[in-house]
């Protein structure tokens, strides 16, 4: 047989290429693949069982036991099983001439037994293995062969989860607004964090006329299905600009987006307002409840929440409240994630501390942002700050 070696060459360096988009290359340890290297063994009654990653002139493996994190790729049973991207099964390898000299089954680990599935990248490229193995001879019943090929299944939909959520994160970004409001006299800033790649927070503003709209989102959950939802809703927002009354645009978005909040059994509490040129702030909090006015000479004034979330028939219409903000006030609105981060309650204080402490609103979101970090959040983390300027 004829080997073209630069076809293989070029098959090697695509397989490469993947495998460091999946970005999961010397990685820690993560419960959700440990979770079906332990199933595996206990399926199989092997001693030995691993996600084996091909990299360079080494086997990586990312969950394991009974073996080494790494081992020499050269005549490896799970590089076999990638080149030849289909199922490798070796029933008793001193008994198959194959094997019989292989430097795994002559020395460490003494392998005898063998079976591996090839794991895929996105876009098809074999970049590992799901394999069990003995030092026991064995015979796979083609049930156990459907069981094995199903947890390399599983283990594929981890790897590529994360491609996929990347992907996902870098169009909800490209939803993000990037131009501040053309309105003068306000500077505006806003930051969103993820605790899972995507977020299910969102803001946005855009220009209406002389005055600008804002809105924060949290959509309950977590993840790609709550990025989709946030999407959708700040679509649904967009589309209703043209409502002059906020509780009319408001509604509408409402009940574009009501089948779809059904269908998941989620909600979204939101608040959206529109900043006038004058400094008043008309504003519908539907169950958001994390709005304040930060005066720059008085007490904190925090919004109240006057409707229900969005997803939630409200039997009430959702109506505008109305705030004014001075020269120097400061509209701030967070997520709970940055609440919680924060310390509750005690959270206002912090952020009232932040606002006052910075002379940008810029300079305060990322402060904010700081801060929550260092409070380890477990939830997505947003912040929106429109500050009047002083004339």
């Amino acid at each position: 047989m004829v080997i073209d070696a630069q076809a293989v060459q070029q098959t090697e360096s695509a397989r490469q290429r993947a495998l460091a988009g999946l970005r999961v290359l010397d990685t820690g340890p993560e419960a959700r693949f440990d979770r079906i290297t332990r199933l595996a063994q206990q399926l199989f009654a092997v001693p030995m069982v691993s996600i084996t990653l091909l990299d360079g002139d080494r086997q990586w493996r990312k969950s394991h036991i009974g073996l080494t994190t790494e081992a020499p790729r050269e005549k490896a049973f799970c590089d076999i099983t990638a080149r030849q991207d289909s199922t490798l099964i070796v029933d008793d390898a001193l008994a198959d001439e194959r094997f019989a000299d292989n430097p795994f089954v002559v020395g460490d680990p003494h392998l005898r037994f063998y079976a591996g599935e090839p794991l895929h990248a996105p876009g098809g490229e074999a970049v590992g293995t799901l394999c069990v193995l003995d030092t026991e001879p064995h015979t796979l019943t083609p049930e156990q062969a459907t069981v094995l090929r199903d947890l390399a299944d599983w283990v594929q939909d981890e790897l590529n989860r994360d491609d996929e959520l990347d992907r996902a994160a870098i169009a909800q970004k490209g939803l993000l607004p990037r131009r501040k409001p053309r309105a003068r006299g306000f500077d505006v800033a806003a930051a969103c964090e993820s605790s899972h790649g995507v977020s299910g927070d969102f803001y946005d503003w855009y220009d209406v006329g002389d005055d600008f709209c804002v809105t924060v989102g949290d959509v309950m959950g977590k993840g790609l299905a709550a990025a989709i939802v946030g999407a959708s809703v700040r679509t649904a927002l967009r589309s209703a600009m043209d409502f002059a009354d906020l509780e009319d645009s408001v509604d509408a978005a409402s009940r574009l987006v009501e089948e779809d909040l059904d269908q998941l059994a989620t909600y979204v509490t939101l608040f959206h307002a529109k900043v006038h040129a004058d400094g008043a702030v008309d504003y519908v909090d539907a169950g958001h409840g994390l709005a304040l006015v930060v005066r720059d000479r008085g007490p904190l004034e925090r919004l109240q929440s006057s409707a229900l979330p969005l997803g939630i028939p409200a039997p009430e219409p959702r109506t505008p409240d109305r705030v004014l903000l001075g020269p120097n006030d400061a509209l701030v609105c967070v997520s709970d994630g940055a609440l919680d981060a924060l310390g509750g309650d005690r959270a206002f204080p912090v952020l009232e501390a932040i606002v006052r402490g910075n002379a940008t609103a810029g300079g305060a979101v990322s402060r904010i942002l700081s801060a929550a970090r260092a409070g380890v959040p477990i939830d997505d983390v947003t912040a929106v700050i429109v500050r009047r300027s002083s004339r």
